[in-house]
C-alpha cells in the first residue's frame, strides 16, 4: 500500500492495459489529500491512462474529493484515456447524481466489470 496522507492509502495494481487503484480511508481520516496528483503520478509511472478507481472504502464523497475526481477525469480524458469507478455506496451514487456527475462516473459493481464494461453500470433500483 502507498500512504498518501494520514488516514489515506492507495493499493495500486497493474492489469493488462489498466491501472487498478483502491482507495483506503480510516473512519476518522482528515480531509482528502491531493488524490488527483497522486493517482496521476501512478498512471504516468505505469505508462497507461486507463484507470479503474475502486471506491468501496470511501464512506462519503465530500466536495473536495469530488473535485479531485473531476480533476483526475479531465486529465485522463485529455490524454485519450478512460476512467471508471466501481464500488460506490448507494449514498455516494446519490451524491454523484445530485452533482449531475453520474454520466462521468458510472458505477460498476466491481473491477472486472469496470474493465470489461460487459454491461451498463449498476443503477439504483
Amino acid at each position: 500500500m502507498l500512504a498518501i496522507a494520514p488516514g489515506w492509502e492507495l493499493t495500486v495494481e497493474r492489469g493488462p492495459d489498466w491501472l487498478l487503484v483502491r482507495i483506503h480511508t480510516a473512519s476518522e481520516a482528515p480531509e482528502a489529500p491531493p488524490l488527483a496528483d497522486e493517482v496521476w503520478e501512478q498512471l504516468c509511472r505505469h505508462f497507461t491512462y486507463r484507470l479503474v478507481l475502486e471506491l468501496n472504502q470511501v464512506q462519503v464523497l465530500n466536495s473536495h474529493l469530488i473535485g479531485q475526481l473531476v480533476q483526475l477525469y479531465k486529465r485522463i480524458r485529455e490524454h485519450g484515456g478512460v476512467m471508471r469507478v466501481c464500488g460506490l455506496s448507494a449514498y455516494n451514487r446519490q451524491v454523484l447524481q445530485t452533482c449531475n456527475l453520474e454520466n462521468h462516473f458510472p458505477d460498476y459493481q466491481d473491477r472486472a466489470e469496470a474493465v470489461m464494461a460487459t454491461r451498463h453500470p449498476r443503477r439504483p433500483r
